[in-house]
């Protein structure tokens, strides 16, 4: 039985997660970790990782960046490998994963959903074919309860189109003070939020005459919570520290 401890579990990702965990046969939800302890399933839960005193194969971590520090210290301590599926880190918290990673078996992606990481590939054979003749902008959109602007996808599939071009790409998230032509190395990226919109993400390739648009739409949380679980899965065998992505686990199928 694969067990598996869940931080973020009273969040609304925490709820599907939960409740795709619950169909599969195999595995289980022994702790949860949140500020939030009202229980709500059947499993005890903790508002810090180290009182749990019970055991885990796997953390799945959908909480928020601020709790991303204690988590990585109570899974460097036993050992744990980890699924780090919350977006919005600093670049100081960034290193501290990484740092992470040279310990323990540290699993990070800009977004669960298998169609994103896919789009992730096209973007990169999109923008190694079309090279600097064509400006990028990236919109996306997200509910308005979403804390981070722009969200980890859109900064992902940026670094996606950014490490296939053929110059160094300069992001570019706010032009209201800039009264000037568009340069032509730069990524454009905007940010909506509204109503109860799951994920939109669309990447635009715009031409002399012509507009390419690779787009996803995710119309439930459900997406991303299969590709944390799967994750999860693959994440509990492994033994060697390191950092691994979404490729891992396709790669392994």
């Amino acid at each position: 039985m694969l067990k598996i401890a869940l931080s973020g579990c009273c969040g609304r990702m925490g709820h599907v997660i939960n409740d795709i965990v619950s169909g599969r046969e195999g595995m289980e939800i022994v702790a949860g970790f949140d500020i939030n302890t009202v229980q709500y399933a059947g499993f005890p839960i903790f508002a810090d990782p180290f009182e749990f005193t019970g055991e885990c194969d796997v953390i799945i971590d959908f909480s928020n960046a601020a709790s991303t520090e204690r988590l990585l210290d109570y899974c460097e301590q036993h050992g744990t490998p980890v699924v780090i599926c919350t977006t919005g880190h600093s670049a100081a918290q960034l290193d501290r994963i990484r740092a992470a990673s040279a310990k323990i078996a540290v699993f990070r992606s800009g977004n669960m959903s298998l169609g994103i990481n896919l789009m992730s590939e096209l973007l990169k054979k999109s923008a190694s074919v079309l090279g600097d003749k064509y400006d990028v902008e990236i919109i996306e959109k997200h509910h308005n309860q979403k804390l981070d602007a722009p969200s980890g996808t859109a900064i992902m599939l940026a670094d996606a189109v950014a490490s296939a071009l053929p110059y160094k790409a300069e992001y570019v998230y706010d032009r209201h003070e800039r009264r000037e032509k568009r340069p032509a190395h730069e990524i454009g990226i905007s940010a909506i939020r509204g109503g109860t919109i799951v994920g939109e993400h669309s990447v635009l390739f715009c031409g002399r005459d012509e507009i390419i648009e690779i787009k996803h739409t995710a119309l439930s949380r459900e997406v991303f919570a299969v590709g944390a679980v799967d994750a999860a899965e693959y994440m509990a065998t492994r033994k060697q520290s390191g950092m691994y992505d979404m490729n891992d686990v396709i790669a392994s199928r």
